[in-house]
């Protein structure tokens, strides 16, 4: 089941984020997305939070700021919940475009967002650190 993130899910969140990404997000950086009423944070809910994702939404541009699936639930098809939640939110919004920034390295996210039509656009040099990376930048124009 995916739903909006609610603040006692932080916590669930925030193990999401040391286990997934070697650049967590801090506690008060989730607060501050979900005070801001720009973000859309969405919780996959398989026995606790199995996997979020969330995007920002302006005009009719989605930029997609996270997505991320426990490590004990991956390859079950979650993260594909998670981006057709996505989809389905720009369509009801209008959206014209999702984009993105995706570690080089991790051609298992570069191939899930090839599969829902991204296609790679442009390379940001160094811009992920912890270790140091490019991202390349993907957008899907067909949504």
């Amino acid at each position: 089941m995916v739903h909006e993130l609610t603040w006692e899910e932080i916590p669930g969140i925030l193990k999401i984020e040391q286990l997934c990404f070697k650049d967590p997000w801090s506690e008060r950086m989730i607060e501050n997305s979900m005070k801001s009423g720009l973000d859309t944070w969405l919780v996959l809910a398989e026995e606790g939070a199995a996997g979020y994702c969330v995007f920002r939404i302006v005009a009719d541009e989605c930029e997609l700021l996270r997505i991320a699936v426990r490590p004990e639930y991956r390859g079950r098809g979650l993260s594909k919940k998670l981006m057709d939640q996505l989809v389905f939110y720009s369509r009801q919004k209008d959206v014209k475009s999702i984009f993105l920034e995706v570690r080089e390295s991790n051609e298992r996210a570069r191939n899930l967002y090839r599969s829902y039509g991204f296609t790679e656009e442009g390379i940001r040099k160094n811009y992920y650190l912890n270790p140091c990376e490019d991202a390349v930048l993907m957008v899907c124009r067909n949504i």
